[in-house]
């Protein structure tokens, strides 16, 4: 029961974080990137200020120093301008394709930087993965977009944070990194603002735009985080991946955007060799657990 409940958090999660998308790429038609960064990044830290101010958080910690919040913080920043730059130029069902790369460079990365142990079977589904992913950017080829790098570097961007998260003492919360991550994204966007010009008066329909991220946003990341917590994380993560299901029917409905047939490959690799990579995962966490039970009974018994 708990993980058919976990299950269903994490779709709505997914659907929640497809619609903000929706939101950000209309918003985006009439606003500047950088303000819509600034928005989402300073009203989402207040939110999270509230809800750690309710929890007995303290936000104004030492913690925030910590060199793996400050790298958290600073990808955030990065990832979050990248993504969202790349919402305003590409197709939403290309940038989120090329999104759901993200935990096969997360598992490259824990190999390469932190030392965990990662198979040849493994390696060799991050690789495979890595082709889906060109074949969605095309490079040299004909359908190539520039524009889709900033997708690529978006998810560069995104893949650190996850690493960098790693190494966060257990003593900081998950509310003050929520709440530190949302404010470096509002202060990515002073920076864009200053850089490309300053921001306009949004129209009704704009502000709506804005809101619609915000709520749904909020959202998803409490569904997120709860279907996390319910549900096993083996067994609820796979279904991340229905985000690309609901970017595509709404690029489909919404933006009149209908994914080539490259696109639609390279989703289905991506999707297939991340789930291996969960799969296998889950197998080596049991085979783990396994032999420490094992152990731990010959040591009782002797």
């Amino acid at each position: 029961m708990d993980n058919m409940r976990g299950i269903m958090l994490m779709v709505l999660g997914m659907l929640g974080f497809a619609a903000e998308d929706m939101f950000i790429k209309l918003a985006a038609s009439g606003l500047p990137v950088g303000q819509i960064l600034l928005v989402l990044g300073f009203v989402g830290a207040l939110i999270f200020s509230i809800f750690a101010r309710f929890n007995g958080t303290n936000l104004l910690s030492k913690g925030f120093f910590h060199p793996a919040v400050l790298l958290r913080n600073l990808t955030e920043m990065v990832g979050g301008v990248c993504f969202v730059t790349a919402l305003t130029l590409i197709p939403l069902a290309t940038a989120t394709t090329i999104l759901q790369a993200t935990p096969l460079l997360v598992t490259m990365g824990a190999a390469l930087v932190l030392g965990e142990a990662v198979g040849w079977r493994r390696w060799t589904a991050i690789l495979v993965g890595f082709l889906g992913v060109l074949l969605v950017i095309r490079p040299g080829l004909e359908g190539f977009e520039p524009e889709v790098l900033w997708a690529v570097a978006g998810v560069a961007g995104l893949a650190i944070r996850d690493l960098a998260s790693r190494k966060v003492p257990k003593s900081i919360s998950s509310l003050q990194l929520s709440a530190w991550g949302f404010f470096s994204v509002g202060v990515s966007g002073i920076a864009l603002l200053a850089i490309d010009g300053g921001a306009v008066m949004p129209t009704v329909r704009e502000t709506t735009y804005l809101a619609g991220a915000l709520a749904v946003g909020v959202l998803a990341y409490w569904a997120l985080t709860e279907a996390t917590r319910i549900g096993e994380i083996s067994v609820v993560t796979p279904f991340r991946y229905s985000r690309l299901v609901f970017s595509m029917i709404v690029g489909m409905l919404v933006f009149g955007e209908f994914p080539d047939l490259y696109t639609l490959a390279g989703a289905c690799i991506i999707i297939a060799t991340g789930l291996y990579t969960i799969m296998r995962e889950r197998k080596r966490r049991r085979e783990q657990a396994a032999q420490a039970r094992a152990v731990a009974s010959v040591e009782t018994t002797v």
